[in-house]
């Protein structure tokens, strides 16, 4: 991992996946790239933006944007990562539910998510 994989100065892009705001969907978990702080649903979402994210742009580390969790993950090395403590927020609202947002998930959601 480079230092230019982190910059602990930028802070998260908001309080939910860009994508999935834009376009209406909806997430499992979240997480932050922990170079420009976009802000992306976890790989079991449908969507798996934060994913996504690392392939377009080649920001390989994201952290946990979950509250409580402070784990940096590497896609590059497809393992977990050190890193500093990153601009505030560090997580999405605690009372965001999950998954989320509200009025977005169906009934039927975990019908739809990835394993």
């Amino acid at each position: 991992m480079t230092e230019a994989a982190i910059d602990p100065t930028v802070p998260p892009s908001g309080t939910g996946c860009v994508e999935c705001d834009a376009d209406g969907g909806w997430w499992v978990h979240l997480r932050r790239c922990a170079a420009c702080g976009h802000v992306g649903c976890c790989d079991t979402s449908p969507a798996q933006h934060a994913t996504a994210h690392w392939r377009a742009t080649g920001h390989p580390v994201v952290r946990s944007f979950e509250p409580g969790e402070h784990w940096f993950w590497d896609y590059a090395a497809e393992d977990y990562a050190r890193g500093p403590e990153l601009a505030p927020p560090q997580s999405r609202p605690e009372d965001q539910p999950v998954p989320g947002p509200a009025g977005r998930v169906p009934a039927d959601w975990r019908d739809h998510i990835h394993a």
